[in-house]
């Protein structure tokens, strides 16, 4: 009995302790859930600094970042603003170690740059100015490199505004590096491709400095975010740098900051000196040999309307054909300036905004249509005579076509804004190349013609016509010298303009050239046609005949090439002051 009431009591002591061990674990995992809410909620309202600093401890942050966290923004840009690099001009020390940096950590060729240091001089000798500046693409909001692709190469992000070049894309033209006013973009020759600065912008989206930011020691390079319509603002007072290239051609967006003002008479440290520009001797060809067969369709119609059609008949297929010859010639010798001739397909993508690419249609279209022009001029002699009376309206549409395209070539170095391409100066020069070469060219086809066919009709067409092209080549050239010799009146300019570089550089290092092709256009174009004028009324011998025209070609298609080298070679070409090439 006594050992009942015990169990009972014993069962019933043992029910209230587990009933008390089960309260505290309830309590216990309460008070826990309750102390991880508390956690979560503590974690989501951490201030900014608290944030950063469990980031810091945790080492998520790049090892360096302390170094540059300041220098680079903390937000992405807003509608209406971009990032831009900002330069410190009182911290540069031209050390050249953003050179470097961005030269390793891009893996650049050996002689590849990204990244230019120049210098400014000025001021007195009791306060003489001595600067440094730093200085890389400007990833502009208007961007002439983008602008002047034929391929669509370049983009600008339009979140960050960081122009990028699309290296799978670029087919090595090389007109973004003579559009751009800046010397940006670098032709690489053995990728066959342009490269250029993109702000690293891979290393910007993970929260790390471009390598040129990290490496300054002065941290004089930074990268901020500017208002675009500041930028368009701040451009119609200039207040890039000194002798730099006109800022409203594409609106760059570094920033440049000095708290000492520069004195008027700072001038880059190269701004006396002048060196020959690469000559692209493939665009020489390919220039001089369109305006040669443009200029023979437009001598061959013009002869047509100033002489019998009967009287010309005899020697349109011939003049036809050359003109289409050269033409052909031309356009193979274009393809030797890519980098990447494989991807000349590519060359018509940038139709809308490129002068290249309608330069390539308009080139194209002038080829495929002098083709079927040849192509008519030989089967309406015997197979369909009825298609005779179509040649000079496929004369008149080919020499319309091949006008167009040399307004296409003009205009693509006249969107450089160089002085010495300017519309006017590169208007005279290629359309009377075009003249020019079509005169000579013609007054060869004649020759030849009456050499392999000696009928009446072309002993009279040569009677006719020769004298009279003699006249004109003779007006052209005297015309065409006298406008390029105007260039060395800058000779006697006080102002070091870029002509005057330019007419330094061809009285200088490129007077051989130039000699050469004054040589070559005052005989071809003046001696030789007025030796054959003055043996009008006693003709020459036969032999004699040939050897002086053939002569005449061949000095004044040499002496066009030389001035088409002198256009390329003897240019002034705007980059950012002090940065030595």
């Amino acid at each position: 009995m006594n050992f009942d009431v015990m169990g009972q009591h014993q069962d019933s002591a043992f029910s209230n302790y587990e009933a008390a061990s089960s309260s505290r674990e309830n309590s216990a995992s309460q008070t826990e859930c309750d102390l991880i809410s508390i956690l979560l909620k503590e974690q989501q309202s951490l201030t900014a600094v608290e944030q950063f600093s469990k980031q810091y401890d945790t080492q998520s942050l790049p090892a360096q970042s302390r170094f540059y966290a300041d220098l680079i923004p903390s937000a992405l840009p807003q509608s209406g603003e971009q990032y831009a690099f900002e330069v410190d001009l009182d911290r540069c020390s031209g050390c050249k170690a953003c050179v470097t940096a961005c030269h390793s950590l891009n893996g650049l060729d050996e002689k590849e740059t990204w990244r230019d240091v120049g210098l400014l001089i000025g001021g007195s000798n009791q306060n003489p100015i001595h600067q440094h500046v730093t200085t890389a693409c400007h990833h502009c909001l208007e961007p002439a490199c983008m602008q002047a692709c034929p391929v669509n190469a370049y983009e600008k992000d339009p979140l960050t505004g960081i122009v990028k070049h699309l290296d799978d894309q670029c087919f090595g033209c090389q007109y973004c590096t003579l559009a751009c006013p800046y010397d940006v973009p670098k032709y690489q020759s053995n990728k066959g491709i342009v490269r250029k600065c993109d702000m690293c912008s891979q290393r910007l989206s993970d929260g790390e400095a471009p390598a040129c930011v990290q490496a300054c020691p002065h941290q004089a390079i930074s990268i901020e975010i500017v208002n675009q319509e500041q930028v368009i603002a701040d451009s119609e007072i200039n207040p890039f740098l000194p002798a730099s290239p006109d800022p409203q051609h594409t609106f760059p967006t570094t920033r440049y900051k000095s708290e000492k003002p520069f004195p008027r008479n700072t001038l880059p440290a190269d701004y006396y000196s002048a060196s020959p520009q690469h000559a692209h001797l493939p665009l020489v060809i390919m220039l001089v040999l369109t305006q040669l067969s443009v200029g023979a369709i437009l001598t061959g119609s013009a002869l047509e309307y100033f002489l019998t059609n009967a009287t010309t008949a005899v020697m349109t297929r011939l003049y036809v054909t050359s003109a289409l010859f050269f033409g052909l010639v031309a356009l193979g010798a274009s393809t030797l300036h890519l980098g990447r001739p494989l991807y000349a397909f590519r060359g018509i993508l940038g139709l809308k905004h490129s002068w290249l690419s309608r330069e390539i249609l308009a080139f194209g279209v002038f080829a495929g249509a002098a083709m079927l022009y040849a192509i008519l001029t030989w089967i309406s002699v015997s197979l369909f005579p009825e298609l005779k009376s179509w040649q000079p309206i496929a004369g008149r549409v080919v020499g319309l076509l091949g006008i167009a395209g040399i307004f296409c070539s003009i205009m693509i170095y006249v969107f450089t804004k160089r002085e010495f391409w300017s519309f006017e100066s590169t208007s005279v020069k290629f359309s009377l190349t075009a003249i020019l070469l079509g005169i000579t060219s013609t007054w060869l086809v004649i020759l030849v013609l009456n050499l392999a066919d000696n009928s009446p009709e072309s002993n009279l067409l040569l009677a006719l016509a020769g004298p009279l092209l003699s006249k004109a080549l003779i007006v052209t050239s005297i015309i065409k010298l006298i406008f390029e010799a105007s260039l060395f009146r800058y000779l006697f300019h006080r102002q070091n303009s870029p002509l005057k570089r330019s007419a330094l550089l061809m009285s200088g290092e490129l007077s051989n050239v130039t000699l050469a092709r004054f040589a070559c256009g005052i005989l071809g174009g003046i001696l030789m046609p007025a030796f054959l004028l003055n043996h009008q009324t006693q003709p020459l011998q036969y032999i004699i005949l040939i050897f002086i025209v053939c002569m005449m070609f061949i000095a004044c298609l040499a002496g066009e090439l030389l001035e088409r080298y002198l256009f390329f070679s003897a240019v002034a070409a705007p980059r950012m002051p002090g940065v030595l090439r």
